[in-house]
């Protein structure tokens, strides 16, 4: 359902936000057969020695021959952090869109924006034939397409980008933390935090609601739990 006359946009990353202490990949790469590769991948880009584009390579290759359908069963076992549904409901009951602004596959983007009912998500392609994915990508997508996606699904709705919020956790999320008028480092490593206005630590998604009120005026931001 889409929201009229919004007051902002609320943006959620996805892993380690959503997806908490790992990422979808890593998830997904456990039935691809390629895990231990793609950790490395990933502890190589969290550190600044492999880019995005070179990670998504490397796990976008141990996608090929697997049907879209397989990869859409795998996600209904990705672990997701409790509380999505309750704060997704709070920011469109107080006037913000929620939105995914994520790195993570499209096939997982909208898997989640479909269960949980955010507005619209982002992410890199990977490249499909006759339903099965070949082992290629198909567009490339990094933090700073991350960022440009969030102020364009703003701009779209009339917004200015400090109407806007952005919840996340890592190196990804920096760009956009420096566009936005509030930035939530959840469970964040500690480049995030640094670069947040405030940080929060919990196992409950709507542990951000609090933060995410400022944006709205509103005096009773709890819901329950």
């Amino acid at each position: 359902m889409l929201l009229t006359d919004p007051t902002g946009v609320a943006f959620f990353d996805v892993d380690g936000t959503l997806v908490p202490a790992t990422s979808s990949s890593a998830h997904l790469s456990g039935f691809l057969g390629h895990r231990d590769v793609l950790v490395r991948a990933e502890e190589g880009y969290a550190q600044g020695i492999l880019d995005n584009r070179e990670v998504s390579e490397i796990d976008a290759a141990g996608w090929a021959g697997v049907s879209e359908g397989e990869v859409l069963g795998w996600l209904d076992e990705l672990p997701v952090v409790v509380g999505i549904t309750e704060t997704v409901t709070w920011c469109r009951r107080s006037g913000l869109v929620p939105v995914l602004a994520t790195l993570a596959w499209s096939p997982v983007g909208g898997y989640l924006a479909d269960r949980f009912g955010f507005q619209a998500f982002c992410g890199p392609r990977l490249e499909v034939s006759d339903g099965r994915y070949t082992g290629r990508v198909a567009r490339h997508f990094d933090e700073y397409d991350k960022r440009d996606f969030a102020l364009a699904q703003a701009r779209r709705l009339g917004l200015r980008s400090s109407s806007c919020a952005a919840v996340g956790d890592s190196r990804s999320d920096l760009p956009l933390f420096a566009c936005v008028g509030l930035s939530v480092a959840f469970n964040a490593s500690s480049t995030a935090r640094a670069a947040a206005t405030v940080t929060v630590d919990d196992d409950d998604l709507r542990s951000v609601i609090p933060a995410l009120s400022r944006l709205t005026g509103r005096s009773d931001p709890e819901v329950a739990r």
